[in-house]
């Protein structure tokens, strides 16, 4: 059987976000998956079948971390379409709803739905767990905490992170955060992020902790960006944004906000194309 590891959000091998990509005729298990998930041990596997021609989608789609399935995934989304690197825009049918992809001489391009972003309380433990002191407004305010303030937003449904803006952009690149403390503190994730250095090239920069799905740390997120597109253009008076991703491996996305769509835009390389020897 298969198996391509795709380096996504880049141009270059060993930088970007790795994802597993395997082509099926049909899902097997739940279990099987995960399992194959688990082996790969990357931030992301992805799993895609072909559908039935003449309905509403042409690749059914899944995703599984090394513990865990998740309703949307950005750059397994991506590493998939390069894969298929298909001639015509195609249509993934996932949790999330059908998904959009389309490829334009290496250039793809991902039509997710914009996250919607939620104000909520502060928590003191969220700071902590990051530490931070991190600055932000939101819409019901500020809240203080300690000499700082701390701006945090929800993006649910589908993501279900939490989204944290800091002061600056040496702060994001600069967390160390203690996962075991942040693991209780959210659902899929937390997305940190803050404005880019002037002269940067980029708008915006972020960074991504998801402990709680068996993800320290992800690479590139692309979902992330479906809620720091709306959350940027908001801020910088702009729909067309570049965030960087400051892991250790590092990657660009380029944002579009499109009301309740948001285009996500890369490029992908292909790092290890290899054959699965355990068959469900």
């Amino acid at each position: 059987m298969r198996i391509r590891i795709v380096d996504a959000f880049t141009d270059k091998p060993f930088s970007g976000a790795p994802a597993g990509v395997l082509l099926l005729d049909a899902f097997p298990s739940d279990d099987w998956m995960q399992r194959v998930a688990a082996e790969v041990n990357h931030a992301e596997t992805a799993f895609l079948h072909p559908l039935p021609e003449g309905g509403d989608a042409d690749w059914a789609l899944r995703w599984f971390t090394p513990a865990v399935e998740v309703a949307l995934c950005g750059h397994a989304t991506l590493a998939a379409a390069h894969v298929l690197n298909p001639a015509a825009p195609i249509r993934f049918a996932t949790r999330s709803g059908v998904l959009r992809a389309s490829v334009d001489d290496g250039l793809i391009t991902l039509d997710f739905p914009t996250a919607p972003l939620t104000p909520v309380e502060t928590d003191p433990d969220l700071a902590a767990a990051l530490g931070v002191t991190a600055l932000g407004v939101t819409a019901l305010g500020v809240t203080a905490l300690g000499v700082g303030v701390l701006a945090v937003h929800h993006t649910g449904p589908d993501t279900d992170d939490l989204l944290v803006e800091v002061a600056d952009e040496k702060t994001v690149r600069a967390i160390v955060p203690d996962l075991r403390a942040l693991t209780p503190l959210s659902g899929r994730g937390v997305i940190v992020t803050a404005a880019a250095e002037p002269g940067s090239g980029h708008d915006f920069v972020s960074r991504f902790f998801g402990p709680a799905v068996g993800v320290d740390e992800d690479p590139v997120t692309g979902s992330a960006h479906t809620a720091l597109a709306p959350y940027w253009a908001a801020r910088l008076g702009r729909s067309d944004l570049t965030g960087y991703q400051a892991s250790p491996r590092g990657g660009y996305v380029q944002v579009s906000l499109r009301g309740d769509r948001t285009l996500l835009r890369g490029r992908a390389v292909t790092v290890i194309d290899g054959s699965l020897q355990a068959p469900f």
